[in-house]
């Protein structure tokens, strides 16, 4: 189910909407710090696309061991750990009652984007077949939300604390002293694998306006404990460890537009190789992509596009031997 929000990408919630990459009617806009580019033959990180803010301190370069255990050369990349382009928020509704516009989105892995409204709340006993679904105070409508420190943490963590069983799951970045920076090395010139490497847990890269791309949310252990970490309408949230980061692209990061009309750069895996948008500005996808999503043309080299932010990943394997993140 893509819901209106969901299309119009990061829509109407941020003040600073031409600064987030999206304008009044929805449409995805350029940010002034990244002017359309052809991207060389050669694959590889431009630092040029980096959004302004984005960074905590300037590119620099140091020798590093990848891992397939090459020596080479790796970007160093240090991040706040906040977006640079948009606000962060907001993420569950407070009531049954509220609309689209006070909550974020959800989704799990199915393929679907919803809206976190309060029927969507209303509707986790049918969605998910279980009648132990309540995450809401049947008296008052009001939305059961972690409200401080202590119950994020205690929601957030692999095995949820009781009391916050049935709670719509939120972590103020706040709480991390309003970010948490992170060090990415990433190699200058990607070094192909002779066979695709897993994801797994890690890290799949970073984003032009500075946030970590993370692996896939573990949705099953999340729904297990009856909650829902919300993500915000660009498909990030924040927790203790990594502070904001993002779960799925939605459109708010693909700022690093190509003037021969394909997908839109919004970040580079850890392997060097550019992720671009899931679409080409036509609204196709293109249809070669590999195991890992990705594929060659002449004008970028390999580069990989990004799934739909339904199916709670950016890019299914690395095709490269991948840096660090500290």
């Amino acid at each position: 189910m893509f819901s209106h929000k969901y299309l119009v990408l990061c829509g109407l919630l941020f003040a600073a909407i031409a600064a987030s990459g999206c304008s009044s009617d929805g449409t995805t806009t350029t940010d002034s710090s990244a002017e359309p580019v052809t991207n060389s033959s050669t694959p590889g990180l431009d630092t040029d696309l980096f959004v302004s803010g984005a960074l905590a301190s300037g590119i620099t370069t140091e020798p590093c061991l990848l891992s397939g255990g090459t020596q080479t050369t790796c970007y160093v990349i240090e991040i706040a750990g906040v977006p640079a382009d948009q606000e962060i928020g907001p993420f569950c509704p407070p009531t049954i009652f509220s609309d689209a516009e006070l909550g974020g989105i959800w989704f799990d892995g199915g393929g679907d984007v919803y809206d976190l409204d309060g029927d969507f709340i209303v509707n986790l006993a049918n969605l998910y077949g279980d009648q132990n679904w309540l995450l809401y105070d049947p008296n008052s409508g009001d939305v059961n939300i972690t409200d401080t420190q202590v119950a994020c943490e205690a929601a957030a963590r692999p095995n949820v604390d009781p009391e916050y069983q049935n709670h719509c799951v939120v972590c103020s970045i706040d709480y991390y002293d309003g970010g948490v920076t992170q060090t990415l090395l990433i190699p200058t010139e990607p070094v192909a694998l002779s066979s695709p490497d897993s994801i797994r847990n890690t890290d799949v890269g970073v984003s032009l306006n500075g946030v970590v791309l993370a692996p896939p949310a573990p949705v099953d252990a999340i729904l297990g404990a009856y909650t829902i970490a919300a993500f915000d309408d660009c498909g990030g949230h924040v927790n203790p460890v990594e502070g904001y980061h993002y779960h799925g692209a939605t459109g708010c990061t693909e700022i690093g537009t190509q003037v021969d009309g394909h997908a839109a750069t919004l970040g580079y895996a850890m392997d060097g190789y550019a992720i671009l948008g899931m679409l080409n500005e036509d609204g196709t996808e293109p249809t070669d992509l590999d195991g890992c999503r990705g594929h060659t043309d002449d004008t970028r080299g390999y580069h990989y596009h990004a799934a739909s932010a339904g199916e709670n990943m950016f890019i299914g394997c690395f095709n490269g031997e991948q840096g660090t993140i500290q």
